[in-house]
């Protein structure tokens, strides 16, 4: 059931100004463009099903979607080489290991085990069939710009500075070629994935692609079928497990909503036919995960009784 509009509303407005003093976290470092991004930055926002737009704070700063992307070219995988060989390919289990581990690729034979961990994500994108690595990166910006309902593009600044810093994740992109599960030249696809993680959006654009999940692949804002109704319970299900990183179980304990945060301060919840709630604060915990935006989706989704695992209609039964 959709919450009321003044539920939501004043959910919003409450979960902004409740935690938009806190401290604590840090920018991530290893990248030195989002270690330069303004800390005090905060944005909360909620986009329905039905297209309502609901929000606070600095919702229309462009940051870096960084891992968040994931979820766009899992999609887009999946749409193309169907859902079961995506599965026997990439996986759906977590990996109990930080995002970037070596060890996790190594512990499973060089394979990957989730698509929402940095070796999983870049065997998703060397599935993903094209005639070139042009061809595939804008395939994907293009899945990006669907979600989010208009036009998302690179930034070379972010993008010249993830690129020019990626030597481990190209560490692992020849382990999972030694392993047979890189399907293109495990260079270009650490390439094109380190160009996907370089896009700017804005904590609107953020709700609104979450939003496109939870009305079944339906962008809406602009209406338009994004993908398949049938990728939905998939999609959410690898949130679910992985996305929140190390803290994806705490997290589906404690808030009960498939999600996916990134790096760039970005974090992504999904209602599944309902809505989605989005939230942006660059200071990270440990994990990795933005600590404002935490708090701020969690506080949303407890006064909305947001929790899938909480369904009335299962309650009844």
């Amino acid at each position: 059931m959709m919450p009321d509009k003044s539920a939501i509303t004043r959910a919003v407005q409450t979960a902004y100004s409740d935690h938009a003093k806190d401290t604590g976290g840090a920018n991530a470092s290893y990248i030195p463009y989002l270690a330069s991004v303004d800390p005090s930055l905060f944005g909360v926002c909620v986009v329905t099903a039905d297209g309502d737009v609901f929000e606070a704070g600095d919702t229309g700063f462009e940051f870096a979607l960084e891992s968040i992307s994931k979820v766009f070219s899992m999609t887009l995988a999946m749409q193309d080489v169907g859902l079961r060989e995506f599965h026997d390919k990439v996986g759906a289990d977590p990996t109990g290991e930080p995002f970037n581990s070596v060890m996790a690729v190594a512990m499973h034979d060089n394979k990957p085990v989730s698509p929402l961990v940095n070796a999983g994500a870049m065997s998703t994108v060397s599935l993903i069939p094209a005639e070139s690595p042009d061809d595939r990166w804008e395939k994907i910006l293009d899945m990006q710009s669907a979600f989010a309902g208009r036009k998302i593009k690179l930034s070379d600044a972010v993008n010249d500075s993830e690129q020019s810093t990626n030597f481990h994740n190209r560490a692992i992109a020849w382990l999972l070629y030694s392993g047979g599960t890189m399907y293109s030249d495990p260079m270009e696809a650490c390439e094109v994935y380190t160009r996907q993680c370089s896009t700017l959006v804005t904590t609107r654009d953020l709700a609104a692609m979450g939003a496109t999940v939870a009305a079944r692949g339906r962008n809406p804002v602009t209406g338009k079928q994004v993908f398949d109704a049938s990728l939905v319970p998939p999609i959410l299900a690898e949130m679910t497990m992985e996305g929140m990183y190390t803290s994806s179980g705490d997290w589906a304990y404690k808030v009960g909503l498939p999600s996916k945060s990134g790096v760039g301060g970005g974090i992504l919840a999904v209602m599944p036919g309902t809505l989605a709630i989005a939230a942006f604060s660059p200071p990270l915990d440990p994990v990795g995960n933005s600590v404002r935006g935490q708090k701020a989706v969690a506080q949303v989704a407890a006064a909305l009784n947001l929790n899938i695992y909480n369904s009335t209609d299962y309650a009844e039964q």
